[in-house]
């Protein structure tokens, strides 16, 4: 874990803040933005394994922020957090290319384990890539 990088966007300043030090006292490196150009802005120097991004934001909703994720930047995995009771729109959002969803509340060992499957197969798909 002390190699995974992840970068948090929620505009939720206190989740995304307390979840980002959970993250970090488990060994994880995090950054975090609080908006979705915030985020395409610190994707220009800061290069994550993993994108955490919440789905329901004002101004630039997460759907937006993942489609310019995987035009730019494909090798980034983006796990997508909603909080709709409803599972479709983070069912929509993996067919756009998310790697999967959470709902909140959501449990930490949850959103670890998805954060450790993301890492693994974009190592598989970067070994892939290089034979």
């Amino acid at each position: 874990m002390n190699d995974w990088k992840v970068l948090l966007v929620d505009d939720e300043r206190d989740f995304a803040l307390t979840l980002a030090e959970r993250l970090g006292m488990r060994g994880i490196k995090v950054n975090t933005a609080f908006s979705g150009q915030e985020a395409l802005d610190l994707l220009e120097t800061y290069q994550p394994d993993v994108m955490v991004l919440d789905l329901m934001m004002p101004g630039m909703s997460g759907s937006t922020v993942l489609r310019k994720v995987r035009g730019l930047y494909p090798n980034i995995e983006v796990i997508l957090l909603t909080g709709l009771s409803s599972t479709a729109e983070g069912a929509s959002g993996v067919s756009q290319g998310a790697f999967d969803f959470l709902t909140k509340p959501l449990q930490i060992e949850n959103l670890i384990e998805k954060i450790g499957l993301a890492v693994r197969k974009r190592s598989a798909d970067e070994a892939g890539q290089e034979k």
